[in-house]
């Protein structure tokens, strides 16, 4: 079984949030799949998505202090600077981070470990809402 959709994250400030709940409630197939696989891409240069600590919020605040201390928003560093301090930046800490995530499915469900959860790392200060495709692939229960 196929199944693709393109789903939209309502808009998030600045930083790490966990997003592991808003992307399966708009995946009406998922529990149709016993055994499978979840790509999830996000569709924008200055976001990403990774996959990390889902219970201590002092995670998603340790990785914001660490990119925006690893890529500061010195905009004599960079050349493309017409759409603010955070642009280009967010561009780099998107590349590191990466635009997808591949997550098993069992029984209908992400089988994420305990401590898990997907983070849309938002890097932009306004950055809206944001688009994601999941493709689901896996046998049928």
């Amino acid at each position: 079984m196929w199944y693709q959709k393109e789903i939209t994250l309502s808009p998030k400030s600045r930083g790490f949030h966990l997003i592991t709940n808003e992307i399966t409630s708009q995946l009406e197939k998922l529990n149709e799949i016993k055994t499978g696989l979840a790509h999830i891409f996000i569709k924008h240069t200055s976001a990403g998505l990774t996959i990390n600590e889902n219970a201590d919020p002092s995670v998603r605040r340790d990785f914001e202090t660490h990119f925006n201390r690893m890529v500061p928003e010195d905009m004599s560093l960079f050349e493309h600077t017409l759409e603010g301090a955070d642009d280009m930046t967010s561009h780099l800490k998107s590349s590191i981070l990466g635009h997808s995530v591949t997550v098993p499915i069992k029984n209908g469900r992400f089988n994420l470990g305990t401590w898990q959860g997907i983070y849309l790392c938002e890097h932009r200060n306004r950055g809206g809402s944001r688009k994601l495709v999941v493709t689901l692939n896996g046998e049928k229960k």
